[in-house]
């Protein structure tokens, strides 16, 4: 009888690294690892060769960082969708694009399941698991933090060790951590007290702290065309335009969210994200929505966001819903073209401008000085319509004694 194969998602960290070998020892299988680059700048060979000398039969290592920003980045960009109005979901959404390659790379090489080294606790574990039900509902999922003894990172180290399988961190620097071309997450140690004020000296890899920044503000100009960046200070291309904006936006320390977020599985968590060009992109992109977009879609396209961010959380990313929403958004990008100016100063990100052929902003109708062009007596008849049915209320109230 053939020996089991099993797909796994790995990434040469501390649940990966212990999790080929643990499969091995528990289910008599052969594991194919794979490892999904976005946008991090994997060392392919030296990934591969860890996951060989783990026992893996095989290891791919996929460039996936173009579409990555073009076909998961972009559409949650153009939405405006924010999780709880601070999160820019920077795990969230990486998750199903891994996974759709996960669900290609398990066909390829005939795996029967898939394996990932997400907590019981966490949101990965969903994302993960829902995009391979939409995409490949015959494959097992097999989730060794809810089957094994292992009950802490402690004694994932512990188990490694006497295993002689190397890992990327230690007991005293054990953060669990994720990071794409996007954003990278702090959680874990001191951050699970949310009392406790991060170490951002200690903590921050892509930001410089903001009281450290130059005490020089910084201008970046960014050029959109139907809600997707294409320009930013000169340079174009997805990958080198979001380069450009993290380098700029982390040394002027913009992009720090510290925040106790609403697990999907019910609990509070607290992290800390970087996200730098991504907070740059999000202002740029809401600026010039303020100025093309009209108040009634404005207004319903904000209801949307919170909605979109929900289904992006829940690694609901293939739900019939969110590419609904989508394509929503999309009808409403139609005229979301121009350019932005933003000043970056010590952490703060302030408009500097935006023009666009598509602006709905005209100086006649808005001038505080004379114009020739708005009739202001206009407004009385307008104010009594829309006023009237509180008139109606307020004397039923009178005549029947209601305060």
């Amino acid at each position: 009888m053939a020996k089991e194969r099993i797909l796994l998602a790995y990434s040469g960290g501390l649940d990966t690294s212990i999790i080929i070998s643990w499969l091995k020892e528990n289910r008599d299988c052969d594991v194919i690892a794979m490892a999904g680059d976005v946008g991090i700048g994997v060392d392919a060979g030296k990934l591969k060769a860890k996951a060989l000398a783990c026992g893996a039969e095989a290891c791919y290592v996929v460039d996936m960082t173009e579409a990555f920003i073009t076909d998961f980045i972009y559409p949650t960009l153009k939405a405006q969708a924010v999780y709880e109005g601070r999160y820019l979901l920077g795990t969230s959404f990486a998750r199903p694009i891994i996974a759709r390659h996960m669900v290609e790379v398990a066909r390829r090489e005939n795996c029967t399941a898939i394996a990932h080294g997400a907590t019981g606790k966490g949101n990965d574990q969903v994302r993960f698991e829902l995009t391979v039900k939409a995409l490949a509902p015959d494959l097992d999922i097999i989730a060794p933090w809810r089957e094994w003894d292992i009950r802490s990172r402690d004694e994932e180290i512990d188990y490694a060790e006497a295993r002689g399988i190397p890992v990327p961190v230690t007991r005293g620097e054990n953060y669990s951590r994720d990071q794409n071309i996007w954003h990278l997450s702090h959680e874990g140690m001191d951050l699970e007290n949310p009392a406790s004020e991060p170490r951002y000296d200690r903590l921050l890899q892509l930001i410089t702290p903001p009281e450290e920044a130059p005490d020089r503000p910084e201008y970046v100009s960014i050029r959109f065309e139907q809600g997707i960046p294409v320009e930013a200070d000169g340079i174009t291309g997805p990958v080198a335009i979001l380069r450009h904006l993290n380098e700029v936006a982390g040394r002027n320390g913009v992009g720090i969210v510290d925040m106790v977020e609403n697990r999907l599985v019910g609990m509070k968590s607290r992290g800390v994200y970087e996200t730098p060009g991504g907070t740059l992109l999000y202002a740029a992109h809401r600026e010039l929505e303020q100025l093309c977009l009209d108040r009634e879609t404005l207004h319903y396209k904000d209801l949307v966001a919170q909605r979109y961010a929900e289904l992006v959380y829940y690694g609901l990313w293939f739900h019939p819903l969110r590419e609904a929403l989508a394509s929503f958004v999309d009808t409403t990008q139609r005229t979301v073209s121009g350019s932005v100016r933003l000043k970056l100063y010590k952490g703060s990100v302030l408009p500097a401008g935006s023009t666009s052929p598509f602006s709905l902003y005209d100086e006649k109708l808005s001038t505080f000085g004379e114009d020739d062009v708005y009739r202001q007596s206009d407004a009385t008849g307008f104010i009594n319509l829309f006023g009237l049915p509180l008139r109606v209320i307020a004397r039923m109230k009178q005549k029947n004694g209601l305060d």
